[in-house]
């Protein structure tokens, strides 16, 4: 599911062969959400702030699935919540796995690949001579 909701709906809309017949328990729709933090990690708990976040729940046959995005994007809300409800039948998880998840997996992982290139190639260096006087 954190791949779906860190894809845009256009790369999900273009591995999926056919989007399935589905009905809509709970139609896309954007709210915000408290964003809590810690201090150090381990600190205690405070209010970072507000994000927008999409929802969508459908089902597809007897499955039903759900899916939370970051931003006002409905169509890639209801596509993860088509995907996620998909992935529950056995009949379609591994090829929904080899021919949607993987590929945009492997996007991801290579956008970040390339941020920590572009990254370490402006890194700095810095090192103190301790027996200079």
């Amino acid at each position: 599911m954190a791949v779906l909701a860190r894809a845009p709906a256009d790369e999900i809309a273009a591995l999926l062969p056919a989007l399935p017949a589905h009905d809509r328990l709970r139609a896309p729709e954007t709210g915000l959400v408290m964003v809590r933090g810690r201090a150090g990690g381990d600190g205690t708990a405070f209010n970072l702030g507000e994000m927008t976040v999409t929802r969508c729940a459908v089902r597809l046959g007897d499955a039903v699935g759900h899916a939370y995005v970051a931003g006002r994007d409905k169509r890639q809300a209801e596509l993860a919540a088509v995907v996620d409800a998909a992935l529950q039948d056995p009949a379609r998880h591994a090829a929904l796995l080899r021919d949607v998840i993987a590929p945009l997996a492997a996007r991801q992982q290579a956008a970040r690949d390339a941020e920590a290139r572009k990254a370490a190639a402006t890194r700095v260096e810095f090192f103190t001579m301790a027996t200079m006087r």
